[in-house]
């Protein structure tokens, strides 16, 4: 169960460290982004996956210039989820590009926040985009679980595809696989590379390999 406490006084950190202490109260932004989190078609897409990547960002911050932002894109990423939808990243930016500036960000950050989420739609920053190295391998990094953990992801991700038939969703998702594993790296962040990259890989040819039983 996501501490909602925790979750809440983690929004402002990052909010007041983009805008300063001056603005409105944090915790009605805060409280619709926990509300979105929550919606009833999530399954893998949750409060827990919101909290793991924040957890990795924080691991990663290091590695980014600017990791306050990254943490509020982490916020927004999948604010927008509907699964029978391809554009939720881009709806997610947009809802970062109207709420954010309200509550007093400004416009240049408000920017590279909105860029960030419309950034995992790819998980490909450039070689120089290290905010966007950091976000990508910390929402990438549960690929890199442990055996219980990665069967629990993919688990999860199968329930929130519910609505289609076996066959395309093994088709689709073996497509997604083939496509992540011929990347020349999943992870583009020295301490990704160093511990989730080889992980990652075993998890992605052996979830492959099930699939095509």
């Amino acid at each position: 169960m996501a501490d909602l406490d925790d979750l809440r006084a983690r929004f402002t950190a990052a909010l007041d460290a983009a805008r300063g202490t001056d603005g409105p109260d944090p915790l009605p932004y805060a409280d619709n982004l926990v509300a979105r989190w929550q919606e009833p078609q999530r399954r893998y897409h949750t409060l827990a996956h919101l909290t793991a990547v924040l957890d990795h960002i924080d691991v990663l911050e290091s590695h980014a210039d600017d990791p306050d932002l990254v943490r509020l894109a982490a916020w927004f990423h999948d604010a927008v989820y509907l699964p029978d939808r391809s554009e939720n990243e881009d709806r997610s930016a947009r809802l970062a590009e109207r709420a954010l500036p309200e509550a007093g960000v400004p416009v240049a950050a408000t920017a590279e926040v909105a860029r960030l989420v419309r950034l995992t739609t790819t998980h490909a920053p450039a070689d120089d985009d290290r905010n966007g190295q950091v976000l990508c391998d910390a929402d990438l990094a549960i690929l890199a679980a442990p055996p219980a953990g990665y069967a629990a992801y993919t688990a999860a991700v199968r329930e929130e595809y519910g609505f289609v038939p076996t066959d395309a969703f093994r088709e689709g998702r073996s497509a997604i696989l083939r496509q992540l594993l011929d990347l020349p790296q999943l992870f583009r962040t020295p301490y990704g590379a160093r511990e989730w990259e080889a992980t990652a890989r075993y998890n992605l040819t052996s979830e492959l390999e099930m699939l095509s039983l």
